[in-house]
């Protein structure tokens, strides 16, 4: 899995997922790495299908590995930029770009917390 920690000034974007057993909590934007895939290019697709943007790839910022009940979840996050603001949210519920002091004001989902203690 790939997720995107997209940034503008000081400010992080977060996403609300609106389906399955985490529904209504909070994530990086990302997705599955399809076979044949780097993670850059998958972050890319996923990005395009999620938010119809184009993201510009900065670094690797951190490989999060977490054990969920039913699975084991290995995501490369990715420090990102927009190529350009405008988004729409084909996916998600809602949308938010926390400054740093309102990094959690939102509920996170647990393999992303490791990311967002890496930001605050």
């Amino acid at each position: 899995m790939v997720a995107a920690v997209i940034r503008k000034g000081d400010h992080i974007f977060a996403t609300q997922r609106g389906y399955g057993d985490f529904k209504d909590w909070w994530e990086f934007p990302g997705g599955k790495i399809e076979q044949g895939e780097t993670p850059q290019e998958a972050l890319k697709r996923e990005i395009r299908e999620e938010l119809s943007a184009e993201i510009i790839i900065d670094k690797h910022l951190k490989t999060v590995e977490w054990d969920y009940p039913n699975f084991h979840l290995t995501l490369h996050c990715y420090l990102c930029s927009l190529a350009s603001d405008e988004m729409t949210l084909n996916e998600h519920e809602a949308a938010r770009w926390l400054a740093p002091d309102s990094i959690y004001s939102v509920k996170w989902l647990p393999a992303d917390e490791d990311v967002v203690k890496l930001l605050a």
